[in-house]
């Protein structure tokens, strides 16, 4: 029996999926899966364009060009956003990264491939809630019911943790802290952990949450906080699920909620709402897990530019920018002639 031996672009790719990403860079599940994805279109692109089978790919078939050409196929032919353009570029790179130091002999190539840059794309505006529209939106589970009373501690968690909706899904019955001062014990990226305030009457719906649904046991402490009725945890399209058929019910009272509220969107509303009460820029950060104060700055942005329309809205402008001609003034012209 004849086995094929794995290219050399086989052996690092799977390298870089299984051990590197996940143990030495602690990538997430989600971070992976996406680096996957973009690398079985990448073998599909091979395979149409240039007729190479996955099992003979080499490192040497992925030239500068070729990857070029990937991207306008993604683009174009798939009719991708640019945005998805670049996370595909991203993947692309970060392997390219670990293979050139693994085979330092095709550094000159793999360098052309890391310059590739990335597309601009207009900046898109943050899409949030005004504290009106979310009182609203959590004013709608029925407090009547389990049901009901789930849906409501898990949405008003979702909007004063500021969690990612992965993040939420992922809470154990042990990462809430009831203690005063109530916490949350938040897993983010890179499985880094943080500590999250909850306020008073966030922590008293997971209380009651808690001890109606009987978690408060210690065999159950690992269980998650949130589940379906297959007892096991919810998913993102649970948890998107249950938010759009609370904006529906929303907005038969009131249009101030959006037609279309996605899990990322409580996040975005707790970070500007924060910021309008004042919380310093430092504390937000930390508060949402992230790395870079850069990253944070776009809420400030986004801010700035909504007082600068309303102060448009409610004050008329005073300053005339009509400006007298200088170019008629002779003696004005006549001095800046005589400069040396």
């Amino acid at each position: 029996m004849i086995t094929m031996r794995p290219t050399d672009f086989a052996e690092h790719l799977t390298q870089f999926l299984s051990v590197y990403l996940p143990t030495q860079k602690n990538a997430s599940q989600n971070t992976v899966r996406s680096y996957r994805d973009t690398f079985k279109l990448l073998l599909q692109y091979c395979l149409k364009q240039y007729h190479i089978p996955a099992e003979k790919l080499s490192l040497n078939d992925l030239t500068h060009q070729l990857v070029m050409d990937f991207l306008v196929w993604v683009e174009r032919e798939r009719g991708c956003s640019v945005s998805t353009r670049n996370l595909r570029l991203a993947a692309i790179h970060s392997f390219f990264r670990y293979v050139q130091y693994e085979e330092p002999a095709g550094l000159r190539v793999f360098q052309k491939i890391l310059a590739i840059p990335v597309k601009k794309t207009p900046k898109p505006t943050i899409p949030f809630l005004t504290t009106d529209a979310m009182e609203l939106l959590l004013s709608q589970p029925d407090r009547s019911s389990p049901k009901g009373r789930r849906d409501l501690t898990l949405l008003a968690l979702l909007y004063d943790s500021g969690t990612r909706v992965q993040e939420l899904i992922d809470l154990r019955v042990c990462d809430v802290i009831l203690t005063n001062p109530a916490v949350l014990i938040v897993t983010g990226k890179g499985k880094k952990t943080r500590r999250v305030p909850l306020m008073n009457n966030t922590a008293s719906l997971l209380e009651n949450y808690i001890r109606e649904r009987h978690l408060a046991v210690a065999f159950k402490s690992h269980f998650a906080l949130f589940m379906n009725k297959q007892h096991q945890k919810l998913t993102r399209v649970g948890v998107t699920y249950i938010i759009s058929k609370y904006v529906s019910l929303a907005r038969q009272v009131s249009p101030i909620v959006p037609e279309r509220v996605t899990p990322h969107m409580f996040r975005h509303s707790k970070s500007m709402h924060l910021l309008q009460a004042g919380v310093n820029l430092i504390y937000i950060r930390d508060f949402l897990g992230h790395e870079d104060i850069q990253t944070t700055e776009i809420y400030a942005k986004c801010d700035t530019e909504l007082k600068r329309k309303a102060i448009e809205n409610a004050y008329p402008d005073l300053v005339n920018s009509h400006f007298p001609d200088w170019s008629q003034d002779d003696n004005l012209l006549s001095w800046l002639s005589s400069l040396r």
